[in-house]
């Protein structure tokens, strides 16, 4: 069997479709779309065209909609720019968010911002209760991301966002690892700006947006000639772009459908872990269907994923972008885990090409690995 892809959280393969609808404009409709000659003209027309693909996945208005690189800038976009145009206050984002929604929140205490993070249960449902609680405090900006990367657990943003609103603080979501995955209405959830990127989606990387009330206004993070409205100046990346809202043209057709499909091999999987005696970080909760996060009692995650890697099997021991640390996992820790059993904590994320079979075919590879590391680990005690 060829390497097995289970890392569908870090990165999705791009779609051939999505492919298809790009080659054209990495050939010959090159243009730039801010040209007025047909060439330009071409381009503008398919990046509104893109642009219209995605803020129809999300129930958003066209204009609602500002391209940017993907998910770390739109972050850094809302959660700077918010900051620029406001006077320092109380910023509340949960114990559990991504660095690049926890970074910038702390390096806007240095500006006289004060940084709150809200409470995680066991389960890592970031608590409504305590939310309530923080937005008693004078509050400018809020962040809670709708699903969490590593546990795949769905949050209430909804009500956060309520609580919020009522205290007139701006909400945000990082709705990256929802799009496509489970309903995401940008109404629905009643926040102010919500950020999604392309390639969890069979899209390419280097491509996301921000999606804003119009009511707010951001200072934006680089200045230029002025591109998506003022608020990400440089000359768009059609061919990403176009990419872009090709995978959410693809993600509306198929989300119902794939999703019981991913829940099945995670289930399939998921007995596996069982017979293992793993333990599954929230398992008791809502969570969207592709994500399994486990550990093995005695077994360190990141040696588990190197053995796992010369068996053909391919996963993460936490997200992808802090995957080089050595510190536990800050969902866990904050989820009331001890650090020892954190840093044991592996990712599984399925995809639209897993197969039930590879999923047994990994659970014995599992199985085999795991009895090998805990025999060696009885050697050198």
């Amino acid at each position: 069997m060829a390497h097995v892809y289970l890392d569908h959280n870090a990165t999705t393969p791009l779609d051939e479709r999505v492919l298809a609808a790009m080659l054209p404009f990495l050939r010959e409709q090159y243009g730039n779309a801010s040209s007025r000659h047909e060439f330009g003209t071409l381009a503008r027309q398919a990046v509104e065209r893109a642009r219209e693909q995605v803020a129809a996945l999300v129930g958003a208005k066209n204009a609602q909609l500002v391209f940017t690189s993907g998910g770390t800038e739109s972050n850094n976009a809302f959660i700077k720019g918010a900051a620029g145009m406001l006077r320092p206050a109380q910023i509340v984002i949960s114990a559990i968010e991504h660095p690049c929604v926890a970074r910038p929140a702390a390096e806007l205490v240095r500006a006289g911002w004060k940084l709150r993070k809200l409470a995680t249960d066991s389960d890592g449902r970031v608590s409504v209760a305590d939310a309530a609680r923080a937005f008693s405090e004078k509050t400018g900006i809020a962040s809670v991301m709708l699903v969490n990367n590593e546990t795949g657990v769905i949050q209430d943003v909804a009500a956060i966002a309520e609580r919020a609103r009522a205290a007139d603080a701006w909400m945000h979501t990082d709705a990256v690892q929802a799009l496509g995955k489970i309903d995401v209405d940008f109404a629905a959830l009643n926040v102010h700006a919500m950020t999604l990127s392309a390639h969890k989606i069979y899209g390419p990387k280097g491509v996301g947006a921000l999606v804003l009330d119009k009511k707010i206004e951001l200072k934006p993070l680089l200045s230029g000639g002025g591109h998506e409205q003022g608020l990400r100046s440089g000359t768009e990346n059609v061919a990403g772009i176009v990419g872009f809202g090709a995978a959410c043209e693809i993600a509306a057709a198929r989300r119902r459908e794939l999703a019981p499909r991913l829940a099945a091999l995670r289930d399939q999987f998921e007995r596996g872990l069982v017979n293992l005696g793993a333990t599954i970080y929230g398992a008791a909760a809502a969570r969207i269907a592709n994500t399994s996060y486990f550990s093995l009692a005695g077994i360190d995650g990141e040696t588990l994923v190197v053995e796992l890697d010369k068996c053909g099997f391919a996963v993460a021991s936490g997200a992808a972008c802090s995957s080089a640390s050595t510190e536990p996992s800050a969902t866990l820790l904050a989820m009331g885990v001890a650090p020892e059993v954190a840093r044991g904590a592996v990712r599984v994320s399925v995809g639209a090409a897993t197969a039930p079979a590879e999923i047994d075919a990994f659970v014995s590879a599992l199985t085999a690995t795991a009895q090998r590391l805990r025999q060696l680990t009885a050697i050198a005690v």
